[in-house]
């Protein structure tokens, strides 16, 4: 039997990168996965080698979340698993460049899209049949312990929704529901767009070791291994973990070395 067979999960922002390697993973652990973004084209290639379901969905937009979950309850009765992954760093900048409207831009997403994944992923899982279950997982950064000094509002998103896991696991403890809530933090992970960016760059060579070298590993974490450990955290062999950050960056948040 696979680990998430019969397994009802929503993951945010799955057209690409992690997102999409984390609707390929849970598919094929066995779960039923419904995925949101705007990248039609990307998400029929998707479905159609996964099997997963697509809605094109904003998760800024507080409104269209009711008709989602209904969309949910109505095909599949449940929600066993919720990835909050849809992230943006469009707009950012430092303390003194950053706009408003930049500000507003990365914060609506990385945070308030986050906020609106946990919260209608908790109230489908505390009405499911057998009783309020599941896992919630969202996606951060190791940039929540490691603020860049040139993406002001994502360093603060990805800090934010540490600490929004946190309260979620606690309120749902509190509640006496069975539902978990837990965040990944990645360093830096080798997608389609960064190795598009180290393709681009002048010197690629150096591009890459630069990525690299943030690492004390020496290499960028895989899409296969967050997806990995999104699956696990999804899985009963986590089920005693809550409220926790699982920082998947070979070691770049450790610590340092000496002079």
């Amino acid at each position: 039997m696979k680990r998430l067979e019969g397994k009802v999960a929503l993951i945010t922002g799955g057209t690409s990168g992690i997102g999409a390697g984390t609707v390929e993973r849970l598919c094929a652990e066995g779960a039923q996965v419904i995925f949101t973004g705007s990248n039609q084209a990307a998400a029929d290639a998707l479905c159609s080698s996964t099997g997963a379901h697509f809605v094109k969905h904003d998760v800024t937009d507080a409104a269209a979340w009711t008709a989602l979950m209904e969309q949910i309850h109505s095909a599949h009765g449940r929600l066993d698993i919720a990835f909050a992954n849809a992230g943006t760093e469009s707009g950012d900048g430092s303390i003194e460049d950053i706009t408003i409207e930049g500000w507003n831009t990365v914060i609506g997403v990385n945070q308030t899209g986050a906020m609106l994944t946990v919260q209608h992923a908790m109230r489908a899982m505390a009405a499911n049949p057998h009783g309020a279950e599941g896992s919630i997982i969202v996606n951060s950064s190791m940039n929540a312990h490691r603020a860049m000094g040139n993406f002001l509002a994502y360093s603060v998103s990805k800090a934010a929704v540490v600490a929004l896991v946190k309260s979620a696991a606690v309120h749902a403890g509190n509640r006496k529901y069975k539902i978990r809530v837990n965040a990944v933090l990645p360093g830096v992970v080798e997608t389609a767009l960064i190795r598009n960016l180290i393709d681009k760059s002048a010197d690629p060579a150096a591009t890459r070791g630069a990525y690299e070298g943030l690492s004390p590993m020496g290499r960028m974490a895989t899409v296969e291994e967050v997806a990995g450990m999104v699956a696990w955290l999804a899985s009963d062999e986590a089920r005693f973990c809550s409220g926790g950050e699982f920082i998947m960056d070979g070691a770049s948040t450790a610590g340092m070395n000496g002079v």
